[in-house]
Formats: structure tokens, sequence, C-alpha cells
């Protein structure tokens, strides 16, 4: 797939599919959402917001209050690719999140996901 459909794809989306795989692996939607303001700076009430506007990844990272400075702490491969390695950077954020995702549903602790 595209860089270009991937960000056009609506977060909204894929939210569900985050909270699937969390769940799956007895993880809740508490977890998926905590790991997601920790990364982007939303609070509750605009995460909220931009699943409800249907908000495409482009402008989901883009209108993200505060993007987490220890995010470059994201290490490691997901879908075959090292995230750290990543060049555009609208990719890269929305692989650390795919990464975070991923260690959640491995069942790793939070204070690890969340790089304390």
């Amino acid at each position: 797939m595209s860089n270009d459909r991937v960000f056009a794809m609506k977060f909204s989306k894929v939210y569900p599919l985050y909270v699937q795989k969390a769940e799956r692996k007895q993880r809740t939607k508490d977890e998926v959402d905590q790991v997601i303001r920790w990364l982007t700076g939303y609070d509750q009430a605009g995460l909220e917001r931009q699943i409800e506007l249907e908000t495409d990844f482009t402008s989901f990272f883009a209108q993200a209050p505060a993007f987490n400075p220890n995010s470059t702490l994201i290490t490691g491969v997901v879908c075959g690719v090292r995230v750290e390695a990543v060049e555009d950077p609208l990719m890269q954020k929305i692989r650390y999140l795919d990464k975070l995702i991923d260690e959640l549903a491995k069942g790793k602790a939070m204070t690890k996901i969340l790089r304390h």
C-alpha cells in the first residue's frame, strides 16, 4: 500500500482494529487510549473527537497537541520495517503507534511501553 493511501486512511477505521488486537490479548480499550494519548498528547475528549470527526492519519498527527519527545526511544520492527529507520516523518509516527500497540498486545508492562 502506498504512503498516500495510508496517510488518507481514517483513524476511526483503524482505531477499532487497535482495540481488537489489544483485547484479544487481554488488554483493554483504556490501555490503547492511554498509549495513544501518551504518544500524541491528545486528552481523552480530544481523542474521541478525532474518532468522531473521522480524521485521516495526516490530520490526526498534524493536529496532535504534543507529540511525545520520548517517541524516539521507540525501536524495533513492525510489519517488517524497523521503525527508527523510517524516513518519512508521518509514516514514522504511524509506525510508532503500530509498534506501541504491538507491545501492548504482547503483554509488555505499561511502564515499558510508555518509556518511563
